[in-house]
């Protein structure tokens, strides 16, 4: 199977399923001399844990991430980092029904028809709990943007099926995000979402909504004509996060509705320093970093597994309904919100050690 590894100088390579005995990542690539704790890593990992709320799956992980290799002293060595989290919390009996069953709009279907075989229990290795190796592993890729130029990636809930948030990019904190359990920085909107979500949950559905993302303090230069475009990259890493159907940087399709005229960044000079008045470009132009806020939105489709009856097929092709058992997200959103800013972090990462492979200068 392909398409388990991203990135190519810092790069990822995700293994393990939901109900296996372990998850984890590989990360090769990594500097040396990089000051890196299991308590660092933990930080990222504790906001992505299953079971934090009321409006989250009801799954209880610890999530403790264990360093098998590549540290040595509190220090990477530069040798590949090997890191694994143990999963605990089997309730395979709930997924008895659905080994027989594909679900409506599930990766059960496909997974079988492409392979010829599925491991059926929690979703195996189309599960969002493999989300965890990725988060563990851009922590570290966070920690040497941080180190290098200050860089913040902050993502934040803008929008819960038809509630949408109008909030400010620039000035969006992470207390703010952090202060209730949707992840939305708007408090009155954010207790709209919640009681959407518990709604939902009751009526045995999902509800969607759309991520959006600021990562501030990025070098210019960052992204490589003409596949490998920076915004390409964040594209293709976003897309690669499960429930996700959307993806838009800067203006995004608003842009389409404008004149030339209105949605240009016109130029200016701040502190010395070459900037632009506006960012329709969300940071990017011509696929590399201008230097400006790198701002994307990424939309996220309804759980798939609902407790409702539907109409689905049997391994046989027989038409059957299902209502589905188990425990699941009835909105991704909230858990979802560091998964967006791990999957930046590794996107960003690994062009600024391609940047630093090929200039001198270092992106100012």
């Amino acid at each position: 199977m392909t398409g388990n590894s991203i990135g190519k100088l810092f790069r990822i390579t995700n293994w393990g399923e939901s109900h296996g005995k372990a998850i984890g990542a590989v990360i090769d690539g990594c500097p040396p001399l990089l000051k890196i704790s299991e308590k660092d890593i933990q930080i990222d990992l504790d906001r992505r844990l299953p079971g934090q709320s009321e409006i989250t799956t009801s799954r209880k992980e610890d999530d403790k991430v264990e360093i098998l290799s590549g540290v040595f002293n509190g220090r990477t060595t530069g040798t590949p980092i090997s890191l694994i989290i143990h999963n605990k919390d089997f309730k395979k009996k709930d997924y008895k029904e659905i080994a027989q069953v594909f679900r409506p709009s599930h990766s059960d279907f496909t997974y079988e028809k492409k392979y010829g075989i599925r491991d059926p229990f929690g979703g195996g290795r189309s599960s969002a709990r493999l989300t965890a190796g990725n988060v563990a592993a851009a922590t570290i890729a966070k920690k040497i943007l941080r180190e290098k130029f200050g860089t913040e990636i902050i993502a934040y809930v803008k929008k819960i099926k038809d509630i949408a948030a109008d909030i400010n990019a620039d000035t969006v904190t992470r207390k703010n995000i952090e202060s209730n359990i949707i992840r939305c920085p708007d408090k009155k909107l954010s207790e709209e979402m919640i009681k959407l979500i518990k709604k939902a949950k009751e009526e045995g559905d999902s509800v969607g909504g759309v991520i959006e993302c600021v990562v501030k303090n990025v070098p210019i230069g960052l992204g490589e004509p003409i596949f490998d475009k920076l915004d390409a990259d964040l594209s293709k890493a976003m897309m690669s996060i499960n429930a996700t159907k959307g993806f838009e940087i800067g203006s995004g399709f608003a842009g389409a509705d404008m004149y030339g005229s209105e949605h240009n960044d016109p130029f200016i000079i701040k502190s010395g320093k070459v900037q632009t008045k506006t960012n329709n470009s969300g940071g990017v132009q011509g696929g590399i970093s201008n230097g400006m806020p790198i701002v994307f939105r990424v939309a996220f489709k309804p759980t798939s597994t609902i407790k409702k009856e539907q109409q689905a097929v049997t391994k046989e092709g027989k038409i059957t309904k299902l209502e589905a058992k188990g425990r699941h997200d009835p909105c991704v959103l909230p858990r979802a919100v560091p998964i967006v800013e791990a999957m930046a972090a590794l996107v960003l990462c690994d062009h600024y050690l391609r940047y630093k492979s090929q200039c001198d200068n270092d992106g100012d």
